[in-house]
């Protein structure tokens, strides 16, 4: 029986495919979330291993099934070995459902996990009837360029990544920084963040409706006011400090209003520098929002100053929107983000040229719609799921093949 792509048709066979991820929220999880629903909605058999279910997820999806892992709490142990008990529900799962691939997303333990999962399948068997599990561990930034180069984590998350039948980062920039940090010198593929332009796009007739509720409409001679969002976990690199101060600049200039989307450790920084700059009253802590995709656009802009962003999630979901983004030139931002086309970009920490860029773009409406409609057609012509999901499933089926041929 062959595995390979059916030339005629261009589908790939359906497979049984085990997903690893953080189940909150985060790009890793988000990517690892929307892939299970994609290939789930392309009649792949998809079994997400996670600790919680997925946030994105109802649990009543079609073709996808969730596997709890449950981590025995015992006095003896300071902190309760997730990792041992992932591998054994890995090693569970794959079994009894007969998974034909394992794909992890974020390196540490995932990857680690995965591997001690196989191994278990492995020797419980005579060898007559052992069978290869291929495992793929998709990269996708802090596990590599925070957490990986620990001296704590570097050797064996070194060893996860060479071990991994199959490895993908979401850039190329990260590509190149795995292989500089960790010396790899295997294949790494190069799979981008996606985004479905179905879901994510701008409908006038909705934005007329829930736009108020954020932004006034011009009304007695009054210009409308403008209105800015940022998404992310409001974790430190995300600098949401530099997005309530860029703001601040904006709205001493013009009518205007900021939507700040999500939760993390610096939310309470971010509403005490709001008091203190004088604009908290501007600004909407929506908290974490499962409806991002309705919310993004009603926004004319995405602020987006990052420390450091492998790919940049965010903007990719708000240019699906017809929201361009003002970034920061960082990692793998420019892959997603052409300078003065679809986006604006600028060093980390320049908020003074960020607000003055939001400025001047936000008062010149017809230069904002331009780059409005090149931010869709980014991400429709490079970065939908239905250009990037069959690329996923080519590369599942040469991993496969790979394993057939090579694994006894």
């Amino acid at each position: 029986m062959t595995h390979a792509i059916d030339p005629a048709t261009g589908c790939s066979p359906r497979r049984k495919i085990g997903i690893t991820c953080y189940p909150t929220y985060g790009g890793s999880g988000v990517v690892a979330t929307e892939l299970g629903i994609e290939l789930a909605a392309r009649g792949h058999e998809i079994h997400f291993i996670t600790s919680t279910l997925p946030f994105r997820l109802s649990g009543r999806e079609a073709n996808i099934h969730f596997h709890e892992v449950d981590v025995y709490h015992y006095p003896l142990f300071e902190h309760p070995p997730y990792d041992l008990a992932l591998a054994t529900r890995m090693a569970e799962v794959a079994e009894f459902y007969a998974l034909d691939l394992l794909h992890v997303h974020y390196a540490i333990p995932h990857s680690i996990s995965a591997l001690l999962a196989r191994q278990m399948i492995e020797t419980q068997h005579e060898a007559a009837r052992r069978r290869y599990l291929p495992i793929i561990t998709t990269l996708h930034g802090t596990d590599i360029t925070l957490v990986g180069l620990d001296r704590s984590y570097l050797p064996i998350t070194q060893f996860g990544i060479e071990q991994s039948d199959g490895v993908t980062a979401i850039s190329s920039y990260l590509r190149d920084r795995t292989r500089e940090a960790f010396n790899i010198h295997g294949e790494i593929e190069v799979i981008r963040n996606f985004v479905n332009c179905n879901v994510y796009i701008r409908n006038p007739e909705k934005v007329a409706t829930m736009r108020p509720r954020f932004a006034a409409p011009a009304s007695s001679g009054k210009p409308a006011e403008k209105l800015l969002v940022h998404l992310s976990n409001f974790r430190p690199v995300k600098r949401v400090l530099d997005v309530v101060e860029a703001f601040a600049r904006v709205a001493a200039a013009l009518p205007a209003r900021l939507m700040l989307i999500g939760d993390g450790p610096d939310r309470s920084a971010a509403e005490h520098l709001a008091v203190r700059l004088g604009v908290v009253d501007r600004i909407d802590f929506l908290g974490k929002q499962d409806n991002v995709n309705e919310l993004l656009p009603l926004a004319d802009l995405m602020l987006m100053p990052s420390e450091m962003e492998s790919f940049g999630l965010a903007a990719l979901e708000a240019m699906a929107c017809g929201v361009p983004s003002i970034a920061t030139r960082v990692g793998g931002v420019a892959e997603l983000i052409e300078d003065g086309v679809n986006g604006l970009l600028f060093p980390v920490g320049d908020t003074q040229a960020m607000a003055t860029a939001a400025i001047a773009l936000l008062n010149d409406e017809a230069r904002l719609a331009a780059m409005a409609a090149a931010a869709r057609k980014t991400a429709s012509d490079h970065f939908c799921t239905t250009r990037i999901i069959p690329v996923y499933e080519a590369y599942y089926e040469r991993i496969i093949a790979r394993g057939q041929a090579e694994k006894p």
